[in-house]
């Protein structure tokens, strides 16, 4: 999600609502915003990130905190997102659905195969709140990126809903048993994980079958909880932690800004 977010880290700032002009007032997927070019939200592809409005978890260091709530009506129609990626044909690679949620949305299958009928790669951000809405769209993704908050017994303190580490748990098994290709990550913060939070939950992911895995370090940008906001993150997490993290996994990354 870019935002995570993994949010997504986006090249760009995504398009608000008046700059987009034409179309009509469409069915289809509630957009809350659009980085019409990113060069880091699909790994080796140059892309167009839509972020899908709403999400149902209250994570404090997210840093999309104005995509959180679903209005009833899309900020930005589909029929005009759907028209400015037309014109982004020969120039990106794929089109990345990031969020809020993405799968909050019973419209992203259809807007996928939209996509797909342009001739772009699909990318997805998720945090796997909606299990079953995941495994329906898969068949129609190139690539995920899957957050994984933290271990299962600290998932609602970061989320703010009970039960929510149950839900992610089923959707990496689904990522994981589709074949699409894929990166678990997670956002960091010292607040909320230690470096034994950080091994245990490393340790989880191998243990389901994760190869390709991230850490990402909590950056202040877009963050509304200024309780969270770091001076500064250097030297988290200490480098014996990310050698034993890194040792678990065939891909790794650090992500520090």
């Amino acid at each position: 999600m870019s935002a995570p977010t993994l949010t997504s880290e986006t090249a760009t700032r995504p398009v608000s609502a008046p700059e987009l002009t034409g179309g009509a007032q469409a069915r289809g997927l509630q957009v809350g915003g659009i980085t019409p070019f990113s060069a880091t939200d699909y790994p080796g592809k140059l892309a167009a990130v839509v972020f899908v409005q709403g999400c149902p978890w209250r994570c404090g260091y997210c840093h999309n905190p104005h995509l959180q709530a679903r209005t009833g009506t899309s900020p930005l129609p589909w029929t005009q997102v759907l028209a400015l990626l037309k014109r982004r044909v020969g120039l990106i690679d794929a089109v990345v659905f990031s969020g809020g949620e993405p799968t909050i949305d019973p419209a992203l299958q259809d807007a996928m195969r939209d996509v797909r009928a342009l001739g772009f790669g699909i990318g997805l951000h998720t945090a796997g709140i909606y299990p079953r809405r995941l495994a329906e769209v898969l068949p129609l993704v190139d690539w995920v990126g899957i957050d994984v908050k933290a271990s299962s017994q600290a998932y609602d303190g970061i989320t703010g809903i009970s039960d929510s580490g149950r839900h992610a748990l089923a959707s990496a098994r689904a990522v994981l048993a589709s074949g699409v290709p894929h990166e678990f990550r997670t956002t960091l913060h010292p607040t909320l994980h230690t470096p034994q939070d950080i091994l245990k939950l490393a340790h989880s992911l191998r243990a389901l079958g994760v190869c390709n895995y991230a850490l990402q370090v909590f950056r202040n940008t877009g963050c509304a909880d200024e309780s969270l906001h770091l001076a500064s993150s250097t030297g988290y997490p200490d480098a014996d932690c990310v050698a034993r993290v890194s040792a678990l996994f065939d891909t790794f990354t650090l992500r520090r800004e």
